[in-house]
């Protein structure tokens, strides 16, 4: 965005803080009547991206779950050693939607079958996996697998894991947060040539 020239703030404004790209984000606060879960899916900036989507959802963070080392680096982590996995938190308002609805938009946009990575994505960091904030969401995350794989309806049996019932999250650095909206042109290519949409679609079928 430009300025036009001789413009300027408020005399009360305050300019937006400057990130550090490389530091971690800050956690949305999770105001009254919002809840909060947590899912592995491939890349974080795609699995971030779909749910940006949903109806309900009120905030998504890119970050790291699952692993053995506290507050990973993406080096740490994209180097397969400290066993986290590429996740993304998710704040949604629960007027307007549920964990069961969120669990079915997650499923819908990974593939559930796949137990070494996500589309072009391998190993680890990429495998899917879902991180309940609580037992009831450990409960409702072991049903919702059982009925998917109870349906017949993918290749294989369901691999992704439900890890323990509040399990650490780490925000991923700042520069990682709505990558695609911040680096639209780079995201764009990189989910293209990955082939996310066009294996999901053979998996579910368009939606």
């Amino acid at each position: 965005m430009f300025l036009l020239a001789g413009c300027s703030q408020p005399p009360n404004a305050q300019a937006a803080p400057v990130l550090d790209p490389n530091a971690p984000a800050a956690l949305p606060k999770v105001a009254a009547g919002q809840s909060v879960g947590v899912f592995a899916g491939g890349c974080f900036w795609c699995l971030e991206s779909d749910f940006d989507k949903m109806p309900g959802v009120v905030a998504t963070t890119s970050g790291y779950a699952g692993g053995h080392v506290k507050s990973p680096t993406y080096e740490q982590v994209g180097g397969h050693s400290t066993g986290h996995l590429e996740v993304v938190r998710v704040t949604f308002d629960t007027a307007i939607t549920d964990y069961a609805k969120v669990l079915d938009w997650f499923w819908h946009h990974v593939d559930p079958v796949d137990a070494g990575g996500q589309f072009c994505d391998r190993g680890q960091p990429y495998q899917t996996g879902i991180f309940p904030a609580d037992e009831a969401q450990a409960t409702a995350a072991a049903a919702s697998r059982v009925a998917l794989d109870a349906a017949h309806t993918l290749a294989g049996p369901v691999a992704t894991r439900i890890f323990p019932a509040g399990t650490p999250f780490y925000a991923a650095e700042n520069y990682h947060q709505d990558f695609h909206v911040t680096t639209p042109g780079r995201y764009g290519s990189y989910r293209l040539g990955c082939g996310r949409d066009a294996k999901l679609a053979l998996i579910w079928g368009l939606r």
